[in-house]
């Protein structure tokens, strides 16, 4: 695991660019694992560690941080992502946490208006 530090950096980095952070890490991380392990039994280490790591940040890390940021439940953000995702595609995924935000801050106003109005009293 010579290379594991710099191409997990770079992982790290490329990540913010969707699919094809994943996908260069992970091409990068297979080919130091051919390059270093004879065996297949290295490579399959290689790709097992790298989707754990990836399963973590993805599923854990990245929710949480950003929910928090952006005032959104980890939930939230996963349901958003995959939404749009579904719906709109790569680019989808690009306006998924921006718009969800908006969405929220605006459903929390207008249910603080509707609590304040004749309306609900």
């Amino acid at each position: 695991f010579e290379l594991a530090l710099p191409i997990g950096v770079f992982t790290g980095l490329a990540v913010f660019i969707p699919y094809l952070g994943f996908g260069l890490g992970l091409l990068l991380a297979l080919l130091a694992g051919v390059l270093q392990f004879a065996s297949l039994y290295g490579i399959a280490a290689v790709a097992v560690v790298f989707g754990i790591g990836q399963l973590l940040e993805s599923f854990l890390l990245t929710p949480r941080f950003v929910g928090e940021r952006i005032g959104m439940s980890p939930l939230m953000v996963i349901f958003a992502l995959l939404a749009f995702g579904h719906l709109f595609g790569f680019v989808g995924v690009l306006i998924a946490l921006p718009l969800s935000a908006v969405a929220a801050v605006a459903v929390k106003r207008l249910h603080a208006a509707y609590l304040a109005s004749s309306l609900f009293r």
